[in-house]
């Protein structure tokens, strides 16, 4: 199964938070996730609510969410959300 979101929807995939520290040292036992996402699907965009919102995540990408009040959803065992557009703050670049 596969979701399509519509209008400024967006579908995140949570990122788990890493279990080691910059300098490498490994911390036993911590599984925890952040606001960073994988956008895994993109609605069209187009006007929603009488302004035109133009879509400037695309899939693949890596984010960083607001995280109040997302639309949680589990997909073939997978924690997803899904958020519009105003939500995501930034785009995680290499």
């Amino acid at each position: 199964m596969k979701l399509r979101p519509l209008g400024d929807r967006v579908v995140i995939k949570k990122v788990q938070a890493e279990e080691k520290t910059h300098g490498g040292i490994i911390i036993p036992g911590v599984k925890s996730y952040t606001n960073v996402g994988e956008v895994i699907e993109v609605g069209p965009g187009g006007m929603v609510g009488g302004n035109e919102v133009i879509m400037t995540v695309a899939k693949g990408d890596k984010v960083i969410y607001d995280g109040i009040a997302p639309i949680e959803y589990k997909l073939d065992g997978e924690d997803l959300m899904i958020l519009s557009m105003d939500q995501i703050l930034a785009v995680l670049e290499d």
